[in-house]
């Protein structure tokens, strides 16, 4: 893919967390996310691309969608598929809690698993614990693996699991293995990638979230030198149904990080709307916002920090004119 693309994807992702960013607090996720994907759609059509979106916003939700099968890009240039999440943790933005984030991922056709929008269980590491993990086994093996890994006692491990019920048995056994958990509302693709960052103090994903947010996390960690494993695990008939009609028969298959985010190469973007561990919020003051985005590249392994201050004046619809 030509690299000139990881600065165009980080144009999107400042669109779109600007955009959702000024619903922060005001308890409405749908707003947000059309927002954002509004913003997100229209500096997209200015990129010099052939896209096809998919992994699209998750239809649980309800919300406004870029939508599977959706081309997006000037229709000239490089064909690429695209998965994408304008807003990763609508409720987050909604409630004005922590690391909420723009994302964007993308890989030459056929590189990404076109993942139904089910359920998945997922385990993910930074690259200290690279061929370490087992979705297969117990919570406590993993944790284990990871804290040799990583010349940490078990003790020292701190795990992140969505905060579900369904968790409960999970959180359970992360606590009789001695290991610490931090417990978050929604975000699991942050919550991924803070894995390969040791300043955010995170060494495991554990849990059941969604699969297209699995989707994004593989493409990540690919860019960070990370691992993942995940299983689908559609929770009834509609689910399982969704799974046989992309021809995934197999429920219990597990599908490595190359499964999900296959290919030598994939670009990663991420601007952060909330404030999180690893990238700051964005922030407005007069007609300035200014945003953190991180931008990722699996083929050259480069990992680039993007503090942005935008006119809001100059670009009031978030595109310049020409």
């Amino acid at each position: 893919m030509e690299r000139s693309l990881s600065m165009e994807l980080v144009r999107v992702t400042e669109a779109a967390a600007q955009s959702s960013a000024r619903w922060m607090g005001f308890g409405k996720k749908n707003e947000a996310d059309d927002a954002a994907t509004t913003a997100m759609r229209h500096v997209f059509n200015t990129i010099p691309m052939d896209g096809t979106v998919i992994i699209g916003e998750g239809e649980i939700d309800e919300a406004p969608m870029l939508y599977n099968g959706e081309k997006l890009g000037t229709g000239s240039g490089q064909k690429v598929d695209i998965a994408v999440d304008p807003v990763e943790g609508t409720n987050i933005v909604a409630q004005g809690t922590w690391n909420a984030v723009a994302v964007i991922a993308i890989a030459d056709g056929a590189d990404m698993l076109n993942a139904p929008d089910v359920y998945m269980n997922k385990i993910a590491v930074g690259p200290e614990a690279v061929g370490q993990i087992d979705i297969n086994a117990s919570a406590t093996a993993n944790l284990k693996a990871v804290a040799k890994a990583k010349h940490k006692a078990v003790e020292d491990v701190l795990a992140i699991v969505l905060d579900r019920p369904r968790h409960a048995a999970l959180i359970e056994e992360i606590r009789a293995a001695g290991a610490r958990i931090r417990l978050i509302p929604d975000g699991d693709v942050a919550a991924a990638m803070n894995t390969a960052f040791d300043d955010t103090g995170v060494d495991i994903l554990m849990g059941i979230g969604g699969a297209p947010e699995g989707v994004l996390s593989a493409a990540a960690l690919k860019c960070l030198g990370g691992d993942m494993q995940s299983k689908l695990c559609p929770s009834n008939d509609q689910q399982t149904e969704r799974c046989h009609s992309l021809g995934i028969t197999d429920l219990d298959k597990v599908y490595g990080l190359d499964d999900l985010c296959g290919g030598d190469d994939a670009i990663f973007a991420a601007t952060g709307i909330t404030d999180g561990e690893l990238l700051k919020g964005v922030q407005f003051k007069g007609e300035k916002a200014t945003t953190q985005t991180v931008v990722m590249r699996a083929k050259s392994g480069t990992v680039r920090f993007v503090d942005g201050e935008h006119s809001l004046e100059k670009k009031p619809n978030l595109v310049m004119k020409s």
